[in-house]
Protein backbone atom coordinates (compact mmCIF):
# COMPACT_ATOMS: atom_id res chain seq x y z
CA UNK A 1 0.00 0.00 0.00
CA UNK A 2 2.89 2.44 0.62
CA UNK A 3 4.14 2.05 -2.43
CA UNK A 4 0.66 4.14 -3.96
CA UNK A 5 -0.28 7.66 -3.60
CA UNK A 6 -2.68 8.71 -0.91
CA UNK A 7 -4.90 10.09 -4.20
CA UNK A 8 -4.60 7.23 -6.06
CA UNK A 9 -8.20 6.48 -7.44
CA UNK A 10 -9.09 2.74 -4.95
CA UNK A 11 -9.88 1.20 -7.70
CA UNK A 12 -6.31 1.65 -9.31
CA UNK A 13 -5.15 0.35 -6.16
CA UNK A 14 -7.70 -2.50 -6.04
CA UNK A 15 -6.32 -3.40 -9.58
CA UNK A 16 -2.44 -3.47 -7.87
CA UNK A 17 -2.86 -5.23 -4.26
CA UNK A 18 -5.10 -8.02 -5.59
CA UNK A 19 -3.07 -8.55 -8.50
CA UNK A 20 -0.10 -8.70 -5.87
CA UNK A 21 -1.68 -11.30 -4.40
CA UNK A 22 -0.50 -13.76 -7.07
CA UNK A 23 3.01 -13.03 -6.15
CA UNK A 24 1.79 -14.56 -2.76
CA UNK A 25 0.33 -17.39 -3.68
CA UNK A 26 1.50 -18.67 -6.98
CA UNK A 27 4.41 -21.66 -6.70
CA UNK A 28 2.08 -24.07 -4.59
CA UNK A 29 -0.92 -23.24 -6.24
CA UNK A 30 -2.43 -26.36 -8.32
CA UNK A 31 -5.60 -25.07 -9.96
CA UNK A 32 -6.76 -28.67 -11.08
CA UNK A 33 -6.64 -29.86 -7.77
CA UNK A 34 -10.49 -28.99 -6.50
CA UNK A 35 -9.33 -28.49 -2.81
CA UNK A 36 -6.85 -25.83 -4.30
CA UNK A 37 -9.30 -24.13 -5.76
CA UNK A 38 -11.80 -24.03 -3.12
CA UNK A 39 -8.86 -22.33 -0.55
CA UNK A 40 -8.35 -19.76 -3.25
CA UNK A 41 -11.92 -18.86 -3.40
CA UNK A 42 -12.09 -18.75 0.42
CA UNK A 43 -9.10 -16.24 0.59
CA UNK A 44 -10.37 -14.04 -1.99
CA UNK A 45 -13.36 -13.93 -0.44
CA UNK A 46 -11.87 -13.58 3.03
CA UNK A 47 -9.22 -10.88 1.48
CA UNK A 48 -10.95 -8.70 -0.90
CA UNK A 49 -13.25 -7.13 1.76
CA UNK A 50 -9.87 -6.42 3.79
CA UNK A 51 -8.17 -4.86 1.11
CA UNK A 52 -10.93 -2.79 -0.18
CA UNK A 53 -11.42 -1.37 3.40
CA UNK A 54 -7.47 -0.93 3.64
CA UNK A 55 -8.05 1.28 0.66
CA UNK A 56 -10.21 3.48 1.99
CA UNK A 57 -8.15 4.23 5.66
CA UNK A 58 -5.17 4.42 3.40
CA UNK A 59 -7.12 7.63 0.95
CA UNK A 60 -8.15 8.66 4.45
CA UNK A 61 -4.75 8.54 5.70
CA UNK A 62 -6.47 6.16 8.87
CA UNK A 63 -4.74 3.81 10.61
CA UNK A 64 -5.87 0.25 9.08
CA UNK A 65 -8.62 -1.96 10.85
CA UNK A 66 -8.01 -5.49 10.88
CA UNK A 67 -10.71 -7.92 10.46
CA UNK A 68 -12.36 -9.55 13.57
CA UNK A 69 -13.97 -13.40 13.91
CA UNK A 70 -16.25 -12.34 16.19
CA UNK A 71 -18.49 -10.27 13.41
CA UNK A 72 -20.32 -11.34 10.13
CA UNK A 73 -19.24 -10.66 6.27
CA UNK A 74 -20.62 -7.53 6.37
CA UNK A 75 -20.64 -6.19 10.25
CA UNK A 76 -17.09 -6.94 9.66
CA UNK A 77 -16.41 -4.96 6.59
CA UNK A 78 -18.19 -1.79 7.90
CA UNK A 79 -16.03 -2.08 11.19
CA UNK A 80 -13.29 -2.08 8.69
CA UNK A 81 -13.88 0.90 6.96
CA UNK A 82 -15.28 2.68 9.44
CA UNK A 83 -13.49 1.99 13.04
CA UNK A 84 -10.91 3.94 14.56
CA UNK A 85 -8.03 2.62 17.24
CA UNK A 86 -9.04 5.35 19.89
CA UNK A 87 -12.20 4.66 20.01
CA UNK A 88 -15.00 1.66 20.31
CA UNK A 89 -16.92 1.43 17.05
CA UNK A 90 -20.68 0.21 16.85
CA UNK A 91 -21.51 -1.61 13.91
CA UNK A 92 -25.07 -0.31 13.19
CA UNK A 93 -27.51 -3.92 12.40
CA UNK A 94 -29.72 -1.68 10.11
CA UNK A 95 -26.65 -0.65 7.91
CA UNK A 96 -25.58 -4.22 8.03
CA UNK A 97 -28.41 -4.99 6.54
CA UNK A 98 -28.02 -2.71 4.54
CA UNK A 99 -25.04 -3.60 3.73
CA UNK A 100 -25.60 -7.30 3.27
CA UNK A 101 -28.31 -6.64 0.60
CA UNK A 102 -26.13 -4.88 -1.52
CA UNK A 103 -23.06 -7.36 -1.05
CA UNK A 104 -25.70 -9.96 -2.32
CA UNK A 105 -27.83 -8.14 -4.82
CA UNK A 106 -24.32 -7.23 -6.58
CA UNK A 107 -22.93 -10.21 -6.20
CA UNK A 108 -23.33 -11.79 -10.22
CA UNK A 109 -25.33 -11.37 -12.80
CA UNK A 110 -25.02 -13.39 -15.84
CA UNK A 111 -22.51 -12.87 -18.53
CA UNK A 112 -21.28 -8.90 -18.29
CA UNK A 113 -18.37 -7.28 -19.07
CA UNK A 114 -16.41 -8.32 -15.51
CA UNK A 115 -17.79 -11.85 -15.27
CA UNK A 116 -16.50 -12.12 -18.98
CA UNK A 117 -13.10 -10.57 -18.38
CA UNK A 118 -13.03 -13.18 -14.92
CA UNK A 119 -13.67 -16.12 -17.43
CA UNK A 120 -11.59 -15.72 -20.21
CA UNK A 121 -8.25 -14.80 -17.84
CA UNK A 122 -9.18 -17.77 -16.10
CA UNK A 123 -9.32 -19.55 -19.85
CA UNK A 124 -5.73 -19.34 -20.36
CA UNK A 125 -5.29 -21.32 -16.51
CA UNK A 126 -3.83 -18.18 -15.12
CA UNK A 127 -3.28 -16.84 -11.26
CA UNK A 128 -6.97 -16.80 -9.80
CA UNK A 129 -5.61 -13.55 -8.04
CA UNK A 130 -4.80 -11.97 -11.56
CA UNK A 131 -7.88 -13.12 -13.09
CA UNK A 132 -9.86 -11.55 -10.48
CA UNK A 133 -7.58 -8.28 -10.82
CA UNK A 134 -8.36 -8.15 -14.13
CA UNK A 135 -12.07 -8.85 -13.12
CA UNK A 136 -11.85 -5.30 -10.73
CA UNK A 137 -9.75 -3.47 -13.99
CA UNK A 138 -12.93 -4.35 -16.17
CA UNK A 139 -15.61 -3.16 -13.45
CA UNK A 140 -14.02 0.52 -12.95
CA UNK A 141 -15.60 1.80 -16.14
CA UNK A 142 -18.68 3.80 -15.65
CA UNK A 143 -20.67 1.76 -18.27
CA UNK A 144 -20.17 -1.43 -15.67
CA UNK A 145 -19.55 -0.74 -12.30
CA UNK A 146 -19.34 3.13 -11.91
CA UNK A 147 -22.96 3.23 -12.55
CA UNK A 148 -24.24 3.92 -9.54
CA UNK A 149 -21.76 6.97 -9.09
CA UNK A 150 -22.84 8.10 -12.37
CA UNK A 151 -26.46 8.28 -10.94
CA UNK A 152 -25.50 10.52 -8.41
CA UNK A 153 -23.56 12.98 -10.46
CA UNK A 154 -26.77 13.04 -13.07
CA UNK A 155 -29.04 13.63 -9.88
CA UNK A 156 -26.54 17.01 -9.13
CA UNK A 157 -26.78 18.34 -12.62
CA UNK A 158 -31.02 17.67 -12.47
CA UNK A 159 -30.21 19.58 -9.51
CA UNK A 160 -34.27 20.25 -8.48
CA UNK A 161 -37.40 19.00 -8.87
CA UNK A 162 -38.25 21.98 -11.74
CA UNK A 163 -36.09 21.10 -13.99
CA UNK A 164 -36.79 17.26 -14.22
CA UNK A 165 -39.32 17.29 -16.85
CA UNK A 166 -37.07 19.55 -18.87
CA UNK A 167 -34.35 16.79 -18.33
CA UNK A 168 -36.87 14.07 -19.53
CA UNK A 169 -37.42 15.61 -22.34
CA UNK A 170 -33.54 15.59 -23.03
CA UNK A 171 -33.01 12.16 -22.54
CA UNK A 172 -35.94 11.13 -25.33
CA UNK A 173 -33.79 13.56 -27.65
CA UNK A 174 -31.43 11.39 -29.60
CA UNK A 175 -29.38 14.01 -30.20
CA UNK A 176 -28.57 15.16 -27.05
CA UNK A 177 -26.10 13.40 -25.14
CA UNK A 178 -27.82 13.51 -21.64
CA UNK A 179 -28.84 9.56 -20.31
CA UNK A 180 -31.09 9.16 -17.77
CA UNK A 181 -28.56 7.32 -15.70
CA UNK A 182 -29.98 4.01 -13.45
CA UNK A 183 -33.25 3.19 -15.84
CA UNK A 184 -33.45 0.13 -17.85
CA UNK A 185 -31.04 -3.35 -17.79
CA UNK A 186 -29.99 -5.16 -19.94
CA UNK A 187 -31.36 -8.65 -18.44
CA UNK A 188 -34.37 -7.26 -16.16
CA UNK A 189 -36.80 -6.34 -18.95
CA UNK A 190 -39.16 -5.13 -16.37
CA UNK A 191 -38.79 -4.09 -13.13
CA UNK A 192 -35.68 -4.77 -11.49
CA UNK A 193 -36.35 -6.73 -8.43
CA UNK A 194 -33.23 -5.07 -6.95
CA UNK A 195 -34.23 -2.06 -7.28
CA UNK A 196 -37.45 -1.99 -4.56
CA UNK A 197 -35.32 -4.28 -2.16
CA UNK A 198 -32.87 -0.70 -2.39
CA UNK A 199 -35.56 1.67 -2.35
CA UNK A 200 -36.81 -0.38 0.78
CA UNK A 201 -33.32 -0.20 2.67
CA UNK A 202 -32.54 3.27 1.44
CA UNK A 203 -35.55 4.57 3.51
CA UNK A 204 -34.14 2.61 6.55
CA UNK A 205 -30.58 3.38 6.36
CA UNK A 206 -31.34 7.80 6.17
CA UNK A 207 -34.08 7.04 9.25
CA UNK A 208 -31.24 5.43 10.89
CA UNK A 209 -28.87 7.69 10.37
CA UNK A 210 -31.13 10.79 10.92
CA UNK A 211 -31.20 12.05 7.30
CA UNK A 212 -34.45 14.47 7.13
CA UNK A 213 -34.94 15.78 3.57
CA UNK A 214 -32.16 14.06 1.60
CA UNK A 215 -32.40 16.34 -1.25
CA UNK A 216 -31.03 13.53 -3.24
CA UNK A 217 -33.32 10.56 -2.68
CA UNK A 218 -36.46 13.06 -2.48
CA UNK A 219 -34.95 13.97 -6.17
CA UNK A 220 -34.36 10.54 -7.22
CA UNK A 221 -38.11 9.23 -5.75
CA UNK A 222 -39.67 12.52 -7.91
CA UNK A 223 -37.80 11.13 -11.08
CA UNK A 224 -38.46 7.74 -10.96
CA UNK A 225 -42.66 8.88 -10.12
CA UNK A 226 -42.59 10.96 -13.02
CA UNK A 227 -40.41 8.35 -15.38
CA UNK A 228 -43.17 5.83 -14.77
CA UNK A 229 -45.86 7.65 -15.95
CA UNK A 230 -44.27 8.50 -19.10
CA UNK A 231 -45.47 6.52 -22.54
CA UNK A 232 -41.62 6.39 -23.42
CA UNK A 233 -40.22 4.96 -20.64
CA UNK A 234 -42.83 2.54 -19.70
CA UNK A 235 -43.27 1.39 -23.43
CA UNK A 236 -39.25 1.06 -24.03
CA UNK A 237 -39.31 -1.01 -20.03
CA UNK A 238 -37.12 1.53 -19.08
CA UNK A 239 -37.57 0.97 -15.01
CA UNK A 240 -35.20 1.94 -12.49
CA UNK A 241 -32.13 -0.51 -11.49
CA UNK A 242 -30.36 -2.10 -8.69
CA UNK A 243 -27.97 1.05 -8.89
CA UNK A 244 -30.76 3.73 -8.44
CA UNK A 245 -30.72 4.19 -4.59
CA UNK A 246 -27.64 1.83 -3.92
CA UNK A 247 -25.16 5.03 -4.73
CA UNK A 248 -27.64 7.30 -2.00
CA UNK A 249 -27.60 4.63 0.67
CA UNK A 250 -23.56 4.18 0.11
CA UNK A 251 -23.09 7.80 0.14
CA UNK A 252 -25.35 8.31 3.48
CA UNK A 253 -23.38 5.71 5.47
CA UNK A 254 -20.27 8.03 4.35
CA UNK A 255 -18.15 6.16 1.55
CA UNK A 256 -16.68 8.68 -0.31
CA UNK A 257 -18.29 7.96 -4.27
CA UNK A 258 -14.80 6.76 -5.83
CA UNK A 259 -15.35 3.60 -3.37
CA UNK A 260 -18.05 3.02 -4.42
CA UNK A 261 -17.15 0.64 -7.62
CA UNK A 262 -14.60 -0.97 -4.91
CA UNK A 263 -17.66 -2.00 -3.14
CA UNK A 264 -19.36 -3.43 -6.41
CA UNK A 265 -15.78 -5.04 -6.95
CA UNK A 266 -15.49 -6.45 -3.18
CA UNK A 267 -19.47 -7.97 -3.89
CA UNK A 268 -18.68 -9.16 -7.56
CA UNK A 269 -15.99 -11.04 -6.03
CA UNK A 270 -18.24 -13.82 -5.10
CA UNK A 271 -19.44 -14.10 -8.55
CA UNK A 272 -16.81 -14.35 -10.24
Amino acid sequence: FNGFRRDAHPMAVMCGVVGALSAFYHDSLDIWDPRQREISAFRLIAKVPTLAAMSLKYALGQPFIYPRNDLNYAENFLHMCFALPAEPYHVSPILTKAMDRILILHADHEQNASTSTVRLAGSSQANPFACISSGIASLWGPAHGGANQAVLEMLRQIGSKDKIPEFIERAKDKDDPFRLMGFGHRVYKNYDPRAGVMKESCHEVLEELGVKNEPLLELAMELERIALEDDYFVSRKLFPNVDFYSGIILKAMGFPEDMFTVLFAVSRTVGW
